[in-house]
């Protein structure tokens, strides 16, 4: 019953949560066939490695005494990537790090919490998972997740998983691609896992609708140009394996893309202008894979700077004022 519970979840998340390989669309894709899915595996050095399948990419990083992973893709993959660890190592995996909250990266918590994995996320994560969301772009719903797929372990802003010869530290960076994201530093094995926060070679999806905003993907650009170095292994959430100065273009591209829209806010156009008026057409060539990617690339950086913020602090002065 839980296999098949685990599958349904997965389907409508990958249906209509914003993963990046597959850009919100106006009809929902086709059902993929997770048969014909391979986990692919890319040493990074230091014991520890890049996997690709379906979904966001997996950081596999092995200790002396256990396995800790970052993203865990989408449920009917589970025994694939279980599979792909054993290959790697025998040792157990003791946590699952979901650097956000989206189906692609989330989909197999519960399996893995059902083999005994603590699944760790900032604490936005959770929230987001048990309420259900809405996709800003499509309208497209998400469901609730069920109980066992909800991290057990979490933290507000900085967080440190330690294991016998391993260290990963998790930092929170604020209303990036999401309200919850996580990125990963193995700083000794010079090792970064971003997330969504940056996705190699091609547009992110800014999910402005639960807390995304393009200042904060440049400011989570910023921070990791600080940790790393030339000889850094950098995993995106998306793309292929990258290195500081493909983030450095990736940062370029962001701040052109903000400080164009800004201007064009700042004018008072519309969402409907600014998409016919194709302001990033010279960055498509590079960043766009389709026109739909162009589109929704426009349209998320439109809403990162035009849509007012929640106010967050009304409720708070009336409760002051009320007790006054």
């Amino acid at each position: 019953m839980l296999g098949v519970r685990i599958a349904v979840v997965a389907t409508m998340m990958a249906l209509s949560g914003p993963a990046f390989a597959q850009q919100p669309a106006a009809s929902p894709p086709a059902p993929v066939d997770y048969s014909k899915v391979e986990i692919r595996t890319t040493d990074l050095g230091n014991n520890c490695y890049m996997l690709e399948g379906r979904g966001g990419n997996i950081t596999v990083a092995v200790a002396a005494d256990g396995i800790i992973m970052v993203d865990g893709e989408y449920a009917p993959l589970h025994d694939k990537i279980k599979a792909a660890i054993e290959a790697i190592s025998k040792q157990p995996i003791k946590y699952l790090i979901n650097t956000h909250f989206h189906g692609d990266h989330t989909g197999g918590n519960e399996a893995f919490a059902k083999d005994g994995v603590t699944i760790v996320s900032q604490v936005n994560v959770s929230t987001r998972l048990a309420a259900g969301t809405t996709n800003g772009l499509t309208g497209a719903k998400t469901p609730p997740a069920p109980q066992a797929a909800l991290p057990s372990d979490t933290y507000t802003n900085f967080s440190k998983i330690r294991l016998q010869g391993r260290v990963a530290d998790l930092k929170h960076i604020a209303n990036a691609h999401t309200d919850g994201d996580t990125y990963v530093w193995f700083k000794t094995a010079n090792v970064l896992s971003t997330g969504d926060t940056f996705t190699s070679g091609n547009y992110p999806y800014i999910d402005f609708a639960n807390g995304g905003n393009i200042k904060g993907m440049i400011a989570a650009t910023d921070a990791y140009l600080r940790l790393t170095n030339a000889k850094t292994r950098i995993v995106p959430g998306h793309g292929p394996l990258a290195d500081k100065a493909a983030l450095m273009e990736y940062r370029t591209m962001l701040i052109t893309a903000r400080d164009r829209m800004a201007n064009l806010v700042k004018e008072g156009k519309s969402e409907d202008d600014v998409v016919a008026m194709k302001p990033f057409a010279d960055l498509d060539a590079k960043w766009a894979g389709s026109e739909l990617a162009s589109k929704n690339f426009i349209r998320v950086v439109y809403h990162s700077l035009a849509d007012k913020p929640p106010d967050t602090q009304r409720p708070l002065l009336k409760r002051i004022f009320r007790r006054s």
